[in-house]
């Protein structure tokens, strides 16, 4: 079953905690909103399951159309509805990163700068640090635990936000806590620099094939992260405001970058709703670029959008994002 309480966490950063010595250590934060309620993120740093190391991903100029979707949302905790309508997360599905470029770090060493708990310290201080700085903290709430103080900070009542990561292709007795668009991640946003900096975090043991329902992994492929430079096909460019009235005619370019022919019959193209238009049956050549109409099925939105590649099974064979931003200037080509 997924996540009892999904949504996320809006607040200032006020301190930090580093939390050891035990089989699930966490980066602790404490987060005030703008009414003064108190919260903590516990942030895991260490997996119970082997490989122990956490994955993780870092940007420190986020560009994704979900920090949009987040305008509006109130100060504190917000619960978000089930589904990829609103700024829900999930690593698979949404576009926010590219899996293979995440690294594995330890989770507290002697010395500066060789540790997760180092990382987080990295962006969270510099919140801390600045009075106009928000964090926005994807998990699942806790709390309020009445008449209880928080086992880290001391406030009154015991409150907070955890599974702070990656939440569907859990292996063992995690497996309950499997879904889709409930991934956790921790967003920074400075608006002085009008800058969002971006902090995903998953477990090694993890899969990145799962259900579309109910985040299971699918257990008849291989389910580990892509290697980078591996992946034959990929989405390179769209065109998602042409010019001329509407309907428009909308394009997603796609490139064999392998040196084998790759056939196409029954791929697919989907939008972050999950409509989906055809890709031309047939062999696409090696280093061979093909530019596939939409039609009335997967749809470009100049609000920004997500654009997923899916193979003739439907798994996910490849997947980009673009912001408003760049579907601003009518007729020009969105290049990924």
């Amino acid at each position: 079953m997924p996540l009892k309480t999904y949504g996320v966490l809006i607040g200032r950063a006020v301190d930090t905690r580093r939390e050891s010595g035990n089989d699930s250590p966490h980066y602790q934060i404490l987060v005030a909103d703008d009414s003064g309620t108190r919260y903590r993120a516990a942030v895991n740093v260490l997996s119970q399951q082997r490989p122990s190391e956490l994955l993780y991903f870092v940007s420190d100029d986020f560009r994704h159309p979900v920090t949009a979707r987040l305008a509006g949302l109130a100060s504190g905790w917000n619960t978000l509805p089930s589904g990829p309508g609103g700024p829900n997360l999930d690593f698979v599905r949404g576009n926010l990163f590219d899996p293979a470029l995440m690294r594995k770090l330890p989770p507290d060493l002697e010395g500066p700068d060789n540790d997760l708990a180092d990382l987080l310290d990295h962006s969270v201080r510099r919140a801390v640090a600045d009075q106009e700085a928000r964090l926005y903290l994807f998990g699942e709430r806790w709390g309020p635990e009445a008449g209880t103080k928080d086992k880290i900070f001391g406030f009154l009542p015991g409150n907070g936000v955890h599974d702070i990561h990656m939440n569907q292709g859990n292996s063992g007795r995690f497996r309950d806590a499997d879904g889709v668009w409930q991934d956790g991640g921790l967003l920074v946003h400075f608006p002085a620099q009008d800058r969002w900096v971006a902090v995903f975090l998953a477990f090694q043991s993890q899969s990145w094939k799962t259900d579309d329902v109910t985040g299971h992994t699918i257990g008849d492929v291989d389910g580990s992260r892509p290697v980078p430079g591996t992946r034959p096909v990929r989405i390179v460019a769209a065109l998602v405001n042409p010019r001329g009235p509407a309907p428009e005619a909308e394009t997603v370019t796609l490139l064999n970058a392998s040196p084998d022919a790759v056939d196409l019959t029954g791929w697919q193209l989907q939008d972050r709703l999950g409509r989906r238009s055809a890709v031309p049956a047939g062999p696409l050549e090696p280093g061979a670029s093909l530019v596939v109409r939409l039609g009335g099925g997967a749809q470009l939105g100049n609000h920004g959008g997500e654009i997923s590649l899916l193979d003739a099974r439907g798994l996910k064979a490849d997947g980009v994002s673009y912001t408003a931003e760049q579907a601003a200037r009518e007729g020009w080509t969105v290049v990924f």
